[in-house]
């Protein structure tokens, strides 16, 4: 069964019956970078660069190349609270938070790096990639001061991303007796390309300078890059306005009575607040850009899905999230839905040229239940993936659905996922590949307390309608367990993996491995899946600048409950996941039945730092919640 949406679709009606899916005919995964995950060497973890928290699988392309992203030593505040509702239990220390303020030095906290299934380094071993100017987070005597993220990979190998500019400085004239400097960037969301020869090309928004008679500020502006298609045709999103209230926010800075000098005003709103609200919006249009061969790029802003009102001062958005081969491009935008100029929402939609090869904006038809929609990405069949959200069951959910622009009667089809009719589990597409198998995230607990349900990566294939959790079509080695003995059919049994670590005092820990996909963000051709998972690792000291704490002999120390006893985390890691061609299978499934009580722990998704458009997009950053070793 597969629901299509319709105004007189009963939720009620519907229900959600909990009958699972079997997947029979779905592959068989591995993960290629397993011996990484379960090296137990914290000095030098892998799965992330060494130097930083977590790492996350972007974008992998057909060539065996795979882009990620690492967060940094810090875990940011301001943001995090915005989307990510931050716990009590959490337990976010001081030392491991960072707040933005014209007054201290700008730390960057995102890195990014790139692997290979034939790397010289090692097979898919995450490896350092620079944007402008950021180095190394090992390399402990330099702080950064750019956050860098990637979002795309094509076949030849051109890279797409969102950065910041680097700090700059301003000698201090206020009343702080120990400062020194006002700290300022000349911009703090721009998109860039980075071409196969290594030349990194700005995506340059067509808004970068506010002026007003004869005050003029250089604000930088915004822009974002989020994919990548085999043409270089890079779709994204930049800023083409500043609204009003931000202008009088600007005209304040030049005012006779300002205290702040207007570069370091115009910064101070341009940070998030301790509320995370940024006090310069910018008016937002997807776009698309044209990567040529002498490394320019030609911009084309696509429309609005509306025409606002003569006069109005409402922020209107639209984004590109994904772009297929003929250059159509999924994303979202502002609509009057169903033509109701009362009724402003932000919906999914597409743009694809006309007969006279101009772009045109069509958006996705949702109904009055839908509180708003978002298309992630559209294949080379025009089949877009995205979400739309709406109350089920009292509660607010995101739901996965596919769309077919190529057809003449094209509806919105929600796919049955654990549950047949419509679910509450929230599910969340990130890639589609043409061969029709898509890539994203779901919940796997029904539990209604308030607080983060677990999720896990799942893979649909749209051909035959299955939808699989990915951790239940890994083998059992690929899950951290090791053959313990056979059962009375002559079937492998399965015990976890012990793991037993000391530390440099001695301290000696043991306790059970396992791994978790708890999400999967893009699929090539060939199935080959990147994303992250999770895996259960010992929890170290670090210091209030988040460096590990070494013994007198280079060794870091566990952390310690208010028992004195080691714990341990659930850490987010890159991971690369590869079928050798089988299926799952009755037979398979005798051969893999590891099954055990292990501890389900939210990955709760949190704001994406210092890039505000990030909460339309899936995955980034996480949280780290510490666990006693029982």
């Amino acid at each position: 069964m597969k629901l299509t949406l319709d105004k007189s679709l009963s939720l009620v009606a519907l229900g959600v019956i909990g009958v699972l899916h079997s997947a029979q005919a779905a592959p068989v995964y591995e993960i290629s970078n397993l011996a990484d995950l379960m090296d137990e060497s914290e000095s030098a973890p892998k799965g992330t660069l060494p130097g930083t928290l977590y790492g996350y699988g972007m974008s992998l392309n057909d060539n065996g190349q795979m882009l990620g992203t690492s967060k940094g030593k810090r875990k940011l505040s301001s943001t995090d609270v915005e989307n990510d509702r931050i716990n009590i239990e959490d337990g976010l220390t001081e030392a491991e938070k960072i707040t933005y303020s014209v007054n201290k030095p700008i730390v960057a906290n995102n890195f990014t790096f790139n692997a290979a299934a034939n790397a010289p380094e090692g097979a898919w071993l995450p490896t350092f990639e620079s944007i402008n100017g950021t180095t190394d987070p090992s390399d402990t005597s330099v702080v950064n001061s750019v956050d860098t993220i990637f979002y795309g990979i094509n076949q030849a190998g051109v890279k797409v991303g969102v950065m910041t500019a680097p700090q700059k400085t301003l000698p201090y004239t206020g009343s702080n007796a120990d400062q020194e400097f006002w700290y300022y960037r000349d911009y703090e969301e721009r998109g860039f390309v980075k071409a196969t020869d290594g030349t990194l090309v700005p995506i340059i928004p067509p808004y970068t300078q506010y002026i007003k008679g004869d005050n003029v500020a250089e604000i930088g502006g915004v822009s974002g890059t989020s994919a990548i298609n085999a043409s270089n045709l890079i779709t994204g999103y930049a800023g083409t306005d500043i609204v009003q209230n931000s202008k009088d926010r600007i005209d304040n800075c030049f005012a006779s009575d300002a205290t702040l000098p207007v570069d370091i005003c115009i910064q101070s709103d341009q940070f998030p607040d301790s509320n995370s609200y940024r006090y310069v919006q910018y008016q937002t249009r997807a776009f698309v850009w044209q990567l040529n061969e002498d490394n320019s790029v030609t911009p084309t802003q696509l429309p609005l899905g509306l025409t606002p009102d003569v006069g109005s001062t409402a922020i209107y958005t639209a984004q590109g999230l994904g772009v297929n081969l003929e250059g159509s491009v999924a994303g979202r935008s502002h609509v009057y839905r169903n033509g109701d100029t009362k009724n402003l929402r932000l919906d999914a939609g597409y743009w694809s040229k006309d007969a006279e090869g101009k772009y045109v904006f069509k958006a996705i038809p949702m109904t009055d239940d839908d509180q708003y929609s978002i298309a992630y990405d559209i294949n080379d069949n025009g089949i877009i993936v995205g979400t739309y959200n709406r109350y089920i069951e009292g509660f607010r959910r995101d739901k996965f659905f596919y769309y077919d622009t190529k057809a003449a009667d094209a509806k919105v089809i929600t796919p049955d996922d654990f549950a047949v009719g419509l679910s509450d589990l929230t599910s969340v597409p990130t890639d589609i590949n043409n061969k029709f198998q898509v890539v994203g995230y779901i919940e796997t607990s029904y539990a209604r307390d308030g607080l983060p349900r677990p999720q896990a990566g799942f893979l649909f294939d749209k051909n035959s309608e299955e939808f699989s959790n990915l951790n239940d079509l890994m083998t059992c080695e690929a899950k951290g367990f090791v053959k313990s003995g056979t059962d009375g059919d002559g079937y492998p049994t399965w015990s976890r993996k012990k793991v037993n670590v000391s530390d440099g005092s001695g301290k000696a820990l043991s306790y059970n491995s396992d791994l978790l996909v708890v999400e999967a963000k893009s699929i090539n051709e060939a199935g080959d899946i990147t994303g992250t998972v999770f895996v259960r690792k010992p929890v170290y000291q670090k210091d209030s600048d988040g460096n590990l704490v070494l013994d007198s002999n280079n060794q870091p120390l566990f952390e310690l409950n208010g028992n004195g006893e080691p714990v341990t985390a659930y850490t987010p890691r890159m991971v690369v996941m590869q079928s050798d061609g089988s299926t799952v299978t009755d037979e398979w499934k005798k051969q893999n039945n590891c099954v055990d009580k292990v501890e389900e722990v939210p990955y709760k998704r949190s704001g994406a730092g210092m890039f505000t458009w990030l909460f339309a997009l899936p995955v980034l950053w996480l949280r780290r919640r510490k666990l006693n070793l029982s």
